[in-house]
């Protein structure tokens, strides 16, 4: 049968061979920011599944913007030969290697999960938190440092070299975080954000951050390969960022020469109230897409062929990004093709094994 979901995307000259994408997933396996194996065969595995694109976890602008002690960096050029050699193996299977830009801002300086998730004061390896405001996300941690002009200046400046680093390091495709409750989603939201200069209290000045980071990492990331922002399009929350502030955000950053939306939602507050089901984001993903007119990625508890399919089919969103499936099957892509009767290439070590 004719796929959908198995059809090529075309974005600026990269072509994906499919409409599968493996979302940015933090492992919390890395040393000082540098890469491991762990990484090579978590994101190898998946390309050999199949997948057309393999986003890195959320990697790390500076020190300070890791989440914890074992998140990815890209701060220095010597975490950059351990990622060249990843992303060569991910190119040598016909899938496109993509890296997420982060800062965690007031959620950094966090335990691993395994050891608690919990806030890691000096003598634990933590760190001072950054965000907009001094506001904790919960209120039994420490109040984070309010990011002067001279903070906002080096974050700026870190994403920008960042990019630069990217490209070094051989990535296609680059996403900005400004979801799940992390720096730049701490800028957009008011119930994070209580400045009263120019980067907060209207719409405009709450997404000027977001603005001056796109166009940061624009002066080094080449015009013509990808750039994705993943976004919350609501924050779950009374009050909070919404999803016609994502619509609005979105029209302004496709006319600031972003290419597709990678829709997500809440993570910025811990009192949220999410209806969770299957499919429960692909709605924003595709409103943000008709409204906005602009390429968008769906994400969140989708796990069946068929549910995948018909996202793409019926033009809900461009690109399904799975989680929490392709950790359970890293060969997810083969296994939706063989559900949706689609024939894919499969690598010629497995063709034993094909059905």
């Amino acid at each position: 049968m004719s796929s959908k979901l198995f059809s090529p995307l075309q974005i600026k000259e990269i072509t994906f061979k499919n409409r599968i994408a493996i979302s940015p997933m933090c492992q919390y396996s890395a040393t000082d920011g540098f890469a491991t194996d762990w990484h090579l065969v978590h994101l190898g595995s998946r390309a050999i599944g199949g997948a057309a694109l393999l986003l890195q976890e959320a990697t790390a602008v500076s020190p300070e913007g890791r989440i914890s002690p074992g998140d990815l960096g890209i701060w220095s050029d010597a975490q950059l030969p351990k990622y060249r050699a990843i992303n060569q193996f991910i190119e040598s299977q016909n899938a496109i290697a993509g890296i997420q830009l982060a800062h965690a801002g007031r959620k950094a300086s966090v335990s691993v999960p395994w050891q608690g998730n919990k806030k890691l004061d000096p003598l634990q390896g933590g760190w001072q938190t950054v965000a907009p405001s001094a506001i904790a996300y919960h209120d039994t941690e420490p109040v984070p440092l309010a990011l002067d002009a001279q903070g906002i200046q080096k974050v700026l400046l870190d994403f920008k070299l960042a990019a630069q680093r990217a490209l070094k390091a051989g990535f296609k495709v680059l996403e900005i975080h400004a979801a799940h409750g992390y720096l730049l989603h701490q800028f957009l939201s008011p119930l994070s954000n209580l400045r009263t200069d120019q980067y907060g209290g209207s719409f405009a000045n709450r997404i000027r951050l977001t603005l001056q980071v796109v166009a940061a990492v624009q002066s080094e990331w080449p015009i013509n390969l990808p750039l994705f922002v993943r976004i919350s399009a609501t924050d779950w929350a009374e009050g909070g960022w919404n999803l016609e502030e994502s619509v609005a955000l979105s029209k302004i950053l496709k006319q600031e020469g972003v290419d597709l939306i990678d829709v997500s939602t809440g993570a910025l507050v811990p009192y949220q109230k999410i209806p969770v089901a299957p499919n429960y984001q692909v709605p924003f993903a595709e409103r943000i897409k008709k409204e906005s007119n602009i390429l968008t990625g769906a994400v969140g508890l989708i796990t069946q062929a068929a549910q995948a399919e018909k996202i793409v089919a019926s033009a809900q969103a461009d690109l399904v990004l799975f989680g929490r499936e392709s950790l359970r099957d890293p060969n997810l892509a083969l296994t939706l093709a063989q559900d949706l009767q689609a024939e894919i290439p499969w690598p010629k070590q497995y063709q034993r094994a094909q059905p």
